[in-house]
């Protein structure tokens, strides 16, 4: 089963956490000095920020699967659909180790779908991952 994913890069953290906490009547699964996560089920959604020097607002989307043959479906239906992608198999980011596939849509928002690991006890340096858009299917004449 997939569940939506949205990183939102923030200026103040806690600030963020208290709106967050109220909006999803939950605190956080996951609360660091610079990070913190929501993993909802009703949305299904894993939601998280972090304060780490990025200019605030969407940092990036993804889905999020639960095994590595959810993650080569998806990696299929991008590749075969033309679409840019590039790997990144046992990524350090987020406190967590993933495999990844990046992707960026006609807007240049980049996309990720990550199957989750382990969790690791550091933010660690995900790889900026550089992508031209997505092409728009569908221009005016």
């Amino acid at each position: 089963m997939k569940r939506f994913h949205i990183h939102i890069a923030v200026n103040d953290l806690e600030e963020n956490i208290r709106f967050y906490t109220a909006l999803f009547q939950t605190e956080p699964g996951i609360l660091e000095t610079d990070y913190a996560k929501w993993m909802l089920d009703d949305p299904r959604i894993n939601f998280a920020i972090s304060s780490r020097g990025r200019k605030p607002g969407l940092d990036h989307l993804g889905i999020q699967v639960e095994s590595s043959a959810e993650l080569d479906s998806v990696e299929q239906s991008l590749t075969a659909a033309a679409l840019p992608v590039a790997a990144q198999m046992q990524a350090a980011c987020c406190y967590a180790q993933s495999d990844k596939y990046w992707t960026v849509d006609p807007q240049g928002i980049a996309w990720e779908a990550f199957h989750s690991l382990d969790a690791i006890p550091m933010f660690g340096e995900d790889q900026v991952v550089q992508l031209e858009p997505a092409p728009a299917c569908c221009k005016p004449a």
